[in-house]
């Protein structure tokens, strides 16, 4: 996702409960995220649409995983849960809105970012993933195009999202089902092996070093 302005065209926006979605921010096979204004104080807000009608067993599980935790976690790394409500078969989940983008487009129209840079982002993403392991979440989508930029241009937040393949996993237990980005999986994903809560940092450290894969460096 490119960095978008915070304003919002009204013209052709999309009336839902007390919000109006304007443009796709992003698209996936379950669900659109929106860039979106509520309609009485014109707060800019993402939404994301949730087709219930296309989710599996799994896949509603993993919802409501990323309902509970992103609903009592508060966070500066983490993106926030501003509201949920249900509509016409869709659940929408109304998110603070990052006008800088995601890391991948960051590092795409910056190139290699500066040393400091990369210490600021990788301790901020340090901190997100102590969060998920405190609340045995793991991402498993974890890349960095989940991971949205706010704030200004020299002090960059990092924001972990889209939590739609999670799940919780509490300690002494595994999983093996395959799912994530085979870019960003880690090994024992990729090798079809059980795997715990330590996977999430598996996942996105080594993946944020790969430059050609729109890492940091």
């Amino acid at each position: 996702m490119e960095p978008e302005a915070a304003t919002v065209n009204l013209s052709e926006a999309i009336a839902v409960g007390d919000y109006l979605l304007s443009s796709k921010l992003g698209e996936g096979s379950s669900s659109t995220v929106w860039k979106a204004a509520h309609r009485a104080s014109g707060e800019v807000v993402a939404v994301k649409q949730v087709h219930l009608s296309k989710l599996n067993r799994h896949l509603r599980s993993c919802l409501d995983c990323e309902l509970d935790f992103l609903s009592s976690v508060d966070h500066p790394n983490i993106i926030r849960l501003l509201h949920v409500f249900q509509a016409s078969g869709c659940i929408y989940m109304v998110l603070e809105f990052c006008a800088g983008g995601d890391l991948a487009s960051y590092v795409r129209l910056h190139g290699p970012v500066r040393e400091e840079t990369a210490r600021s982002f990788m301790q901020q993403l340090g901190a997100a993933l102590e969060i998920l392991h405190s609340y045995h979440i793991v991402h498993r989508d974890l890349k960095p195009q989940n991971i949205l930029l706010s704030g200004s241009e020299e002090d960059k937040v990092l924001k972990v999202a889209d939590f739609g393949l999670s799940r919780t996993l509490q300690p002494g237990y595994s999983a093996d089902t395959l799912c994530g980005s085979p870019l960003y999986m880690a090994p024992e994903v990729l090798l079809f092996q059980k795997y715990d809560e330590k996977v999430s940092a598996k996942d996105q450290f080594p993946g944020l070093g790969w430059g050609g894969n729109g890492g940091l460096c």
